[in-house]
């Protein structure tokens, strides 16, 4: 979590430290204690998190009041991964530990709480030193880390006898020649493993004993270390409910499973997309109806019959899609020294370069499409979806009478705006009907408006359109 450190605290001692107001508390208990600061302060629990308030955000509120462990299960996209690392916002600030190096015991491996040191280090240096035991402090951001599950191994996550130091001649047998993983070194902090269910059964074994039993064995050697370490983890509902990919009892040890979710309207979309793609800058205006439809593609395609459902759409889909047009957009406005940039449908259709990968097609359904088709009948839908809703508010559907006198009409990413006004000036009455779909007075907010209007009589049978050399005709069927 990157934030704006504040000073650490002055103590430098164990002395000073326990003449303070600090007080010693696990981990669970930090979290529970900031948060219900919070809630009583009325704070944004999760910043940038949009559409969970009724939903998700209660749901982690009541795990961590209640000091569980917990599952995300969701499909990709859902923000599973960013709301785990905003959980350290929970955290103190800053945090005490035993700085054994200074204390001349010895590097320990973990930060260790000052009053409850779990390694032979800390208790060495609390043992020689007592009230004169140098303190270092720990910021909340270095508190957090995440893994994602394909590769890790036993040795990545718990531990491993480390050979380096049997050669030395440590004996197997003690804590000196141990190697600790990523949870250990996170005593007194919060591990993530993201996509759960691509996790090794031996790891899983590992973990399933952490959540019982708070302890980290490695390899069966009788040294034991009471870890103190909230878990969190991820998974994709369609992977973790597969039979044998997660051990039971692993699923039975984890205190809350929270399920995650597309937002439930467009609008909520609209805002994650937004936020997520940054400002477009004073020299971009983007119409309304065109982050509909960018929007509306990510509906079109988790609703379709093309898609692989259970692998999902993520709003990564939207992101890149609207980043893509607004860059075309841009480009045009430099090439042909237009301002502001103002995107048209046919910027969005370069979503190609940005949506391929993204998403997972229905590969054992009747439907045996490319990619490419299947983008391009989702591209279709999503116009259709969008431009029903303005053609109930505005008429415009009397536009496609035009196409039937014979008018062609050329659009392209590159032509100049003024393109557009030329050639409505054979049909300015009707065409006047097209502008409320936004109350724009320039020539590039107009040329938007009219490509969206072609593009949506022809995603509704209305008209024909035929593309060649980047450039799109639209006529009478």
């Amino acid at each position: 979590m990157t934030s704006t450190a504040s000073k650490s605290p002055a103590a430098t001692t164990l002395g000073q430290l326990l003449a303070s107001d600090w007080q010693s508390r696990g981990v669970k208990v930090e979290l529970r204690d900031n948060l219900v600061a919070a809630l009583r302060r009325g704070d944004v629990l999760f910043p940038g998190i949009v559409g969970y308030d009724d939903t998700v955000i209660p749901e982690i509120t009541n795990a961590v009041l209640a000091g569980h462990d917990m599952l995300f299960l969701g499909e990709k996209g859902q923000a599973k991964s960013k709301i785990m690392r905003l959980l350290s916002r929970f955290l103190d600030e800053w945090t005490p530990y035993i700085d054994t190096a200074a204390a001349g015991t010895g590097v320990s491996p973990v930060h260790e709480d000052p009053t409850a040191p779990i390694t032979r280090q800390g208790k060495d240096a609390i043992a020689k030193l007592g009230d004169k035991t140098p303190i270092a402090w720990w910021h909340r951001s270095d508190r957090y880390v995440e893994r994602l599950a394909p590769g890790t191994k036993f040795a990545d996550i718990i531990g491993e006898i480390d050979p380096a130091k049997l050669l030395s001649g440590t004996s197997m047998g003690t804590e000196e020649a141990l190697h600790f993983g990523l949870i250990p070194r996170l005593h007194r902090g919060i591990f993530a493993m993201n996509e759960l269910p691509d996790l090794d059964d031996l790891v899983q074994v590992g973990l399933f004993n952490i959540l019982e039993e708070r302890d980290v064995q490695i390899r069966g050697f009788p040294i034991k270390f009471d870890i103190d370490v909230l878990v969190l983890f991820s998974a994709n509902p369609s992977t973790y409910n597969r039979s044998g990919k997660v051990i039971p009892q692993l699923k039975d040890r984890i205190g809350t499973t929270i399920q995650t979710h597309y937002p439930r309207q467009r609008d909520l979309g609209i805002e994650i997309m937004d936020a997520a793609a940054g400002e477009s800058g004073k020299d971009v205006l983007v119409p309304r109806f065109m982050k509909e439809l960018v929007e509306q593609l990510s509906i079109a395609a988790r609703a379709s019959k093309y898609v692989d459902h259970a692998s999902g759409v993520s709003a990564r889909f939207s992101i890149a899609n609207y980043k893509t047009m607004i860059a075309n957009a841009r480009r045009r406005a430099i090439l042909l020294n237009e301002s502001p940039a103002v995107p048209r449908i046919s910027d969005l259709a370069h979503f190609h370069s940005s949506a391929t990968g993204k998403l997972e097609l229905d590969l054992l359904g009747s439907h045996q499409m490319t990619e490419k088709q299947a983008l391009d009948a989702i591209f279709a839908e999503a116009i259709k979806s969008v431009f029903a809703e303005y053609v109930s508010k505005h008429g415009l559907a009397e536009i496609g009478d035009v196409f039937a006198k014979g008018v062609k009409i050329e659009v392209g990413d590159m032509l100049p705006s003024e393109h557009y006004a030329k050639v409505l000036q054979r049909v300015p009455k009707v065409w006047e009907k097209a502008f409320e779909v936004n109350a724009g007075e320039s020539p590039a907010v107009r040329a938007s408006c009219v490509e969206f209007v072609l593009a949506g009589l022809w995603a509704s049978d209305v008209i024909s359109r035929a593309e060649k050399h980047g450039r799109v005709n639209y006529e009478v069927k």
